[in-house]
């Protein structure tokens, strides 16, 4: 679990902002460095102070409480195996919760990090790191505990998200589809040259997701178990199907296999085992991988063209819709002995009416999370602003945010 936590953190630094930093234009690579950094640093003291207690504190149905603020009580626990929740519904860990808060940490620092894709060269800084302080105990903190939580009401349900369909990718989709929308296409979109800067940068930062998922999909399985290794092995078959399904779908269609592809494929077919990978085996793993590489491919071509949205890095188009995918897709792939319990020894296996629960809990999160997010970027827009001058954004961000320039 430690080498697992550790392994999420190099998803955001350096995996998410090198990717991110890789396919931005020259004048903007240190200030989209500069977005994944801080917020692994905000993100941090946001968890430790309240966002770990509202995700994980018992709480009700809809968020946890403040008894676990600043840490209360895990400090003083340190040592010993912890369990989550209370009644017939705990999960209990052979880890310590000390372990637990640091992984699940990894998570909250990523989640935000990737919606930021969706806005990349024209949000202003201070709007970013006070979006990030709300959004991230208003929304992401609730929809974990929903998910993730014996209480939370998406948990009690009995949908399924192993490794953060919903919490992470989902609701990171959605808040960057919210807030492209609301700050607009960026300026001279469709006449100048957008071309990244350095795909190369991209290629080694996807890499680092790559080899950074396996912290996220086997460390959810939270022991060094066969859960885990299953989780493993499907988390490979999806993501290299996902390349395949992309490469080859682009090379049909537009006659060149680009690398660019190549790379969002990766991540599509990642981002859609997420939810499913302690669910399922290897074979569906590998349908799961390429319907999500054909689902990004459209979702980041057709579907941005069609509703005339400008998702910069495609932040919506890779990880909310395969997120969507994938979650759904759980509930028809699940095999139950995976999930088996000695409560439930049967586990939950998959079928229409489990499909129809993955349904529900999509909506559910993809609504909240439009609803919420719009309102907290809306306050922030009327208080100080959402978005760089143009004069600004010309320039680019790196000079005229932070005061510095790539060689």
């Amino acid at each position: 679990m430690l080498t697992s936590t550790a392994l999420v953190l190099m998803m955001t630094i350096p995996g998410l902002a090198l990717f991110y930093a890789g396919m931005v234009r020259k004048k903007n690579v240190l200030a989209t460095l500069m977005q994944s950094f801080f917020l692994a640093a905000l993100a941090s003291v946001i968890w430790m102070v309240a966002g770990y207690s509202l995700a994980f504190g018992e709480g009700g149905a809809y968020v946890g409480d403040l008894s676990k603020m600043f840490l209360s009580g895990v400090a003083e626990n340190w040592a010993a195996p912890f369990t989550l929740g209370s009644g017939d519904a705990a999960v209990a860990f052979t880890i310590p919760e000390t372990v637990f808060v640091m992984f699940q940490m990894t998570f909250a620092i990523i989640t935000p990090a990737l919606a930021t894709g969706a806005w990349a060269d024209r949000i202003k800084f201070s709007a970013l790191v006070v979006f990030t302080i709300f959004w991230s105990l208003l929304v992401y903190s609730p929809v974990a505990h929903w998910v993730w939580h014996p209480n939370g009401w998406i948990f009690a349900l009995g949908a399924l998200d192993f490794a953060g369909g919903t919490v992470v990718h989902i609701n990171a989709g959605v808040a960057g589809l919210v807030g492209a929308v609301m700050l607009g296409k960026r300026t001279g979109l469709g006449h100048d040259n957008m071309a990244p800067y350095n795909l190369a940068f991209a290629v080694i930062g996807a890499a680092l997701l790559w080899v950074g998922w396996f912290g996220f999909n086997a460390g959810s399985a939270g022991a060094a178990g066969g859960r885990a290794g299953m989780a493993m092995l499907v988390t490979q078959v999806a993501g290299a199907a996902g390349v395949l399904a992309w490469v080859f779908a682009e090379w049909i269609i537009k006659g060149k296999p680009s690398v660019l592809g190549a790379i969002s494929g990766a991540v599509a077919g990642l981002v859609a085992i997420t939810p499913a990978a302690g669910f399922v085996l290897p074979f569906p793993a590998l349908v799961i991988g390429l319907i999500a590489g054909l689902s990004g491919f459209w979702g980041a071509t057709a579907l941005k063209h069609w509703c005339g949205y400008d998702d910069s890095l495609d932040a919506f188009g890779v990880h909310g819709v395969c997120g969507i995918a994938g979650a759904l897709l759980t509930g028809i792939f699940a095999y139950g002995p995976l999930s088996a319990t000695p409560a439930a020894p049967d586990g939950i296996a998959g079928s229409f009416a489990q499909f129809m629960l993955q349904v529900y809990a999509v909506a559910a999160t993809f609504a909240f999370t439009a609803i919420a997010t719009f309102i907290i970027l809306k306050v922030i827009d009327l208080v100080m602003g959402l978005r760089v001058t143009e004069e600004e954004e010309r320039e680019g961000l790196d000079v005229s945010l932070h005061g510095e320039r790539l060689g």
